[in-house]
């Protein structure tokens, strides 16, 4: 049956909290997720983040869960160890052989240069940063980061947050661009798949947080912020298109966002359940400015 969208958009009143931040009050958070169903557990990998002065993105934990929302920590990955001065979203990987990958967006100590690392492993819990290599380095114009991955019929397709680095005042800009692989290793890059829309919430920047390839349709979660005051409270939009490297978004307005000041609810992931169904993780904006993940079945 074709995908209806909106019956996957977030309801926080039905959502349960996952992982909490490590702190109460503005500038904590727990959220950028990225999952896999396999073996009976869902792995989760998500960023936990400090004020920005006090750590900022201090590391991306590994977890797994028996039921989807009550997780045990199983590896962490500090920012130290790879010589990031932030780590953002991650995108955890399970290869058909059985193996696991990690890609980690890693802030380029005293720039604003992005760019994206990979650990490979037989398990979830043995990812080293002593192995990684870069995978996308981005370059001295653009920072490049928040991988969303999705292998089909034998191709991986990739949509990364990229960002100007020419005036650091403007970095924070971003739109969305699209590349491919064979192996997940060395990409080729196809362009800008989402952008902002001028006078509209999504203006200042797009990043895509999650695809469904359905039949010729491709339908995509992003997130979506006016302007620069609004960095770090993005909202819920979405996107469709016939060709995953162009898409457009729908309607005028966000179609999910958190009640609370700054409204943010970014980084939507999807994993279906072998058993059936299928779990929403996100990042949610609560009342004290926390961010915490939660997480929905559907």
């Amino acid at each position: 049956m074709p995908i209806d969208e909106n019956a996957l958009l977030p309801d926080p009143e039905r959502a349960r909290v996952a992982i909490g931040p490590p702190a109460p009050g503005e500038g904590h958070w727990a959220g950028a997720p990225s999952a896999v169903a396999a073996d009976g557990f869902v792995y989760l990998a998500y960023r936990l983040r400090r004020p920005i002065g006090q750590g900022r993105g201090y590391a991306v934990a590994i977890a797994r869960s028996v039921d989807g929302e009550r997780f045990e920590t199983i590896a962490t990955v500090s920012r130290e160890a790879m010589d990031a001065e932030s780590l953002e979203r991650p995108s955890l990987v399970r290869l058909p052989g059985g193996r696991w990958r990690l890609y980690l967006s890693c802030a380029t100590p005293g720039t604003k240069h992005w760019r994206v690392e990979v650990l490979e492993a037989a398990d979830p819990a043995a990812f080293d940063p002593r192995t990684r290599a870069t995978v996308l380095p981005g370059d001295p114009k653009t920072g490049v980061k928040d991988t969303v991955i999705v292998r089909r019929g034998g191709v991986w397709h990739l949509w990364a947050s990229c960002h100007p680095l020419a005036d650091p005042d403007e970095a924070d800009q971003m739109v969305t661009d699209y590349a491919t692989s064979t192996d997940g290793l060395e990409w080729t890059w196809h362009g800008t798949a989402l952008s902002g829309r001028p006078g509209l919430w999504d203006a200042r920047g797009t990043r895509i947080s999650a695809v469904r390839f359905d039949g010729d349709r491709v339908v995509a979660f992003y997130d979506g912020r006016a302007s620069a005051a609004e960095n770090y409270e993005e909202r819920t939009g979405i996107a469709v298109g016939a060709d995953p490297a162009a898409l457009t978004p729908v309607g005028e307005r966000p179609a999910a966002e958190s009640p609370h000041h700054g409204r943010g609810l970014r980084y939507l992931e999807f994993v279906d359940l072998p058993g059936g169904g299928t779990r929403l993780y996100y990042e949610y904006t609560r009342a004290d400015g926390a961010h915490e993940l939660r997480t929905e079945l559907r």
